[in-house]
Order: C-alpha cells, then structure tokens, then sequence
C-alpha cells in the first residue's frame, strides 16, 4: 500500500470518525433531559455571590 492510497484512507475514517463524535454531541446536548440542566448552567452568571 503506497502512501497516496494510505492517505485517502485515512482521509475518509476521519471524516467519519468527525461526523460520529458531531453527531453524539448533538444527541447528547439535545437529550431531553437536558433542558434544566442547561437553563440552571445559564443561570450561573447571575447568581449573586455573598462574598
């Protein structure tokens, strides 16, 4: 197997591999139970600190 072929190889499971890791963070993110998690980390900013 010579170089060139090797890339391309290489080329096409990267791109795979991106596109599984986008789309396990997309289902992870939009899960249904994420909702308040998310509205409470949005919240931390506000929070006012007694200190």
């Amino acid at each position: 197997m010579d170089m060139i072929r090797m890339h391309e190889i290489l080329s096409a499971i990267w791109v795979v591999w991106f596109f599984l890791i986008f789309t396990g963070i997309l289902v992870w993110v939009l899960r249904p139970g994420s909702r308040e998690a998310a509205r409470r980390h949005a919240q931390i900013p506000f929070r006012h600190d007694p200190n």
